[in-house]
């Protein structure tokens, strides 16, 4: 059969495709900007045929139709890193939040794993002259759920962007297509904040010319890659791929050339931005889509000299130990790959790790440096595998220093209105003398 009658004949609406799917179960949905989103509306309009269906999900922007009071009982979502969509849900437990290392999940997903799969749900782009169609922006997780589900079922886009690597998914593979022809969700840039720009000159004092970056979600590391134009050679082995990356690429200034695997690519498990960054990741050879088992593998990530990976966190004790997934014990967002490059960074041969964060929260009235974390907080980095801490008032490089040199050296970079304070709560601790 022709790759062109497996579509015509395979191509059903999002209601009939959701049909396929076993009354209980597990379904790994496609996430980021990748997700389907036709497909979970169809999904939570079909929720009442359903008896106990797990929904397994990386980062979400748009399934709050999964957590609604309606689809209790029939669907639950399990968030393997907790977005805007279900965080709500995860609070009043109403869905499940799963801490796991971004690496690690797609062995969750193989045979014999923990959550083995019954479907996969994805969006892919049409396929080529020879039926490959690509999963475009978003292979993290979702690579390893189309090979070992039983049953995958895909949206077929046009705006979905043709990316290399281990992208590929040949039309065969796929059992129900949806045609849709919807643009991808868009990750606006966040204004300008005057905290975020002197964290981001701290940060960048750190890259030097021929450094590998890994960078997350937000506005730090975005204020970031503006402040490296004029660095030489920098290159890129990181599970996101954003629209700051894509300007220092465009500039010359990322040529990727002193790195030692996929040299003079961009290395990524996933693409989030701009409309103009997944029209650029469009057959750009230059890009080579990993799934994230590969580019976030500490080993992996290790093999880069002078690997800076540059984090976030919601809070740092005295002691180092960093705060990124919970407020006290409510969660908020997940481990994702901050662990995972951290690690790496720290084994790379002059690899810099760094967790960079505002030195106050709600409205500047709380410290985010504190004496203990708060009651119920989870220690997503150990205090073992932190190295610097960056804020607008300072760097701290923690690694191998004693407790109480520690807690002197992040005293010295909270806000100066909070730094009495810790020095006292310091002392009560037994950290100062």
């Amino acid at each position: 059969m022709t790759h062109e009658a497996i579509r015509a004949s395979r191509t059903v609406t999002a209601a009939q495709a959701i049909e396929a799917l076993p009354r209980k179960g597990r379904v790994a949905i496609g996430a980021n900007a990748g997700e389907p989103r036709g497909l979970v509306s169809a999904l939570a309009e079909g929720a009442g045929r359903f008896g106990g269906l797990e929904v397994v999900q990386v980062l979400s922007f748009g399934s709050e139709a999964l957590v609604t009071p309606e689809a209790r009982g029939h669907l639950r979502v399990n968030a393997l890193f907790i977005g805007p969509s279900v965080r709500e849900a995860v609070a009043r437990g109403d869905a499940d939040y799963t801490p796991v290392f971004l690496s690690e999940v797609p062995a969750l997903f193989r045979p014999g794993g923990r959550l083995p799969l019954d479907a996969a749900l994805v969006q892919v782009s049409p396929p080529d002259a020879r039926g490959w169609c690509s999963l475009g922006v978003t292979v993290d997780v979702m690579r390893a759920a189309v090979d070992h589900a039983p049953l995958v079922i895909a949206e077929m886009n046009p705006r979905m962007p043709r990316t290399h690597g281990a992208a590929a998914i040949h039309i065969s593979r796929i059992d129900r297509l949806v045609a849709v022809d919807h643009p991808l969700p868009e990750l606006p840039p966040e204004p300008r904040d005057p905290v975020r720009e002197r964290i981001a000159d701290r940060v960048a004092e750190l890259v030097g010319d021929g450094d590998t970056i890994q960078a997350g979600i937000g506005a730090i590391p975005e204020a970031v890659m503006a402040r490296l134009r004029d660095r030489k050679d920098l290159g890129f082995h990181t599970e996101l791929l954003s629209d700051g990356m894509m300007a220092l690429v465009e500039a010359g200034v990322a040529t990727g050339v002193r790195k030692p695997l996929w040299p003079g690519k961009v290395v990524t498990s996933f693409v989030l931005g701009s409309d103009a960054l997944y029209r650029w990741c469009d057959d750009n050879a230059g890009i080579e889509m990993q799934p994230s088992d590969v580019t976030n593998d500490p080993a992996v990530i290790a093999a880069h000299p002078n690997l800076v990976a540059i984090n976030s966190a919601l809070s740092v004790d005295l002691t180092g130990q960093v705060n990124a997934d919970s407020i006290g014990p409510r969660f908020y967002s997940g481990i994702g790959g901050q662990v995972d490059f951290l690690r790496g960074a720290a084994r790379s041969q002059g690899g810099r790790p760094i967790v960079a964060l505002p030195s106050t929260a709600r409205g500047g009235t709380v410290s985010r440096i504190v004496g203990t974390l708060a009651p119920g907080a989870g220690v997503v980095t150990s205090r073992g595998d932190v190295h610097h801490v960056v804020t607008e008032w300072g760097r701290a490089n923690l690694h191998g220093l004693s407790v109480r040199k520690r807690a002197t050296a992040l005293i010295a970079i909270a806000h100066p209105r909070f730094r009495d304070a810790l020095s006292a709560e310091a002392r009560t601790l037994g950290y100062l003398s």
